[in-house]
């Protein structure tokens, strides 16, 4: 009888295709829930359908516009491995930049309002992003974003300017991914979808896309109340983060990737009532959504109650989770 063999058997690797290879194959495909509750808890006859975007991995659905851009400027060759990435941001962008970036291999350096919550900008640190906070007051002057925007690209002129705000693979990622997932997880049966703008990349592309599958369909937008906006008197009121008023401003100040003939109706909401609807979507429904998504709901809310409503499907977008804001929770 032969001695064993001392070398060790060669095992074939096998291949998982359960296993992802990578971070951003991870974005898109977040779930629709039904807040059974909600509708239950206020007798109303329609169906809410709630878009939970925090399921993408750096959660928000600022993941699928940060991939879209990321892979755009990758495929004209405008990056190259430790780059350096910048923008303006209201926090979710940056976070999911920075996370693309980081799993790409490239650096980031984030530009913020003064008065946006502390759970962002550590979760942007903690992707190794470079943060720069601009005094709230620098906004209210006159051309104010236009300005701030020179400033990052003077003060980065060997970085890639990411420009959220007009780079046309921002709406496309959501005219590609959070359109055809609305329309096929609801089996084609939504009414009118709810949004608020920050960019307008979500609300211009999602829109686009389901009105193109039904043009009957309505899109209607949440927006800060007149009461939640700084102002010279009050520079530093507290808004709903990441949400933007578009009516009634001229549109050579709106975000180029915002497409006004999209929308059919826009409402306002307050910063408190936002953040209460937010508390009652995690206490009703035990989903921890963020501030926007309850301005958002609450428009949903708002729209359910009318009576030529009734029997009809609304999808909300929920853009984030309520863990991004727990520094506003007494």
């Amino acid at each position: 009888m032969s001695a064993p063999s001392s070398t060790p058997a060669i095992v074939p690797r096998r291949t998982a295709s359960s296993i992802h290879q990578g971070l951003t194959t991870l974005i898109g495909k977040t779930p629709l829930v039904e807040l059974a509750n909600i509708a239950r808890n206020r007798n109303l006859d329609v169906r809410i359908l709630a878009k939970v975007e925090f399921f993408n991995p750096a959660g928000s659905v600022k993941d699928r516009a940060a991939l879209g851009i990321i892979t755009a400027a990758e495929r004209a060759g405008k990056l190259r491995p430790g780059d350096k990435l910048v923008d303006i941001t209201s926090g979710n962008t940056g976070i999911g930049l920075a996370a693309v970036a980081a799993a790409r291999g490239y650096r980031t350096k984030f530009y913020l309002r003064s008065t946006i919550g502390q759970d962002k900008i550590n979760l942007l640190k903690v992707y190794g992003a470079e943060v720069v906070l601009i005094d709230n007051k620098e906004f209210l002057a006159e051309n104010a974003i236009e300005t701030i925007l020179e400033r990052i690209v003077r003060e980065n002129p060997n970085a890639y300017f990411t420009d959220q705000r007009a780079n046309p693979a921002n709406p496309e990622a959501h005219y590609t991914t959070t359109g055809p997932e609305i329309w096929q997880d609801s089996g084609g049966e939504v009414d009118i979808l709810v949004s608020a703008v920050g960019t307008g990349g979500s609300v211009s592309g999602t829109g686009r896309y389901l009105k193109e599958k039904n043009p009957q369909l309505r899109i209607v937008i949440s927006e800060p109340a007149d009461a939640s906006l700084p102002s010279p008197e009050r520079p530093y009121a507290p808004g709903i983060e990441g949400v933007h008023k578009v009516t009634n401003i001229e549109p050579s100040h709106l975000p180029a990737n915002f497409h006004a003939g999209v929308v059919d109706e826009a409402l306002a909401v307050t910063t408190e009532i936002a953040l209460e609807t937010a508390s009652a979507i995690a206490r009703e429904e035990g989903i921890l959504a963020g501030m926007s998504s309850g301005a958002s709901l609450n428009v949903a809310l708002t729209l359910a109650a009318r009576p030529e409503n009734a029997g009809k499907t609304i999808v909300v977008i929920f853009p984030d989770s309520g863990e991004r804001y727990l520094s506003y929770v007494e």
